[in-house]
């Protein structure tokens, strides 16, 4: 198990690796989707979103894992604006490096509720699901981009010049 300052480090490096490789968008991308019937860039960078929030509320709460996904997906279905998605991604580290970062090793030590989703594994496990659901989405949104004729950056390498994320408070 990584202690608590290590899990808080792990999600500042998923979130800047996202970070890198969609940092080619800008605001005017917002509404592309490869084909109709796809999630848009907005749409994709907020379901990542929406899924960090999702991952800490089902970490901590004693019931788990938030199952409704009709409404989640409904969630993210109104965002259009990148800049919305990204505040909303931004919130969303901000909370998983608080919540995380902050919790007892005896806490991230505890089970998570038997379920579908991780049953029975530790709580710090699941900041390595994060990374994985996370890269998924930052690999698809990297083909949009070459859709658009445009070149991402390597996620691992320093941040882009263009890469501002939004100021939460």
């Amino acid at each position: 198990m990584q202690d608590a300052a290590g899990l808080a480090a792990d999600l500042r490096s998923t979130r800047q690796f996202f970070n890198n490789s969609t940092a080619c968008f800008a605001e005017e991308d917002s509404g592309f989707a490869p084909v109709p019937g796809t999630w848009t860039v907005a749409q994709q960078v907020a379901h990542a979103a929406r899924t960090v929030d999702w991952f800490v509320e089902g970490t901590f709460r004693p019931e788990g894992f938030d199952m409704d996904f009709e409404r989640h997906v409904d969630e993210i279905l109104v965002v259009r604006s990148l800049a919305e998605a990204r505040a909303w991604l931004a919130r969303a580290f901000d909370a998983a490096e608080k919540a995380f970062g902050s919790a007892s090793a005896e806490s991230l030590s505890q089970l998570l509720p038997e379920g579908p989703v991780m049953g029975g594994m530790p709580r710090w496990s699941v900041v390595s699901a994060v990374g994985d659901h996370t890269a998924h989405h930052r690999g698809a949104l990297t083909v949009y981009a070459r859709l658009l004729g445009k070149v991402p950056a390597m996620p691992y390498m320093d941040a882009p010049a263009a890469v501002e994320e939004p100021v939460t408070a």
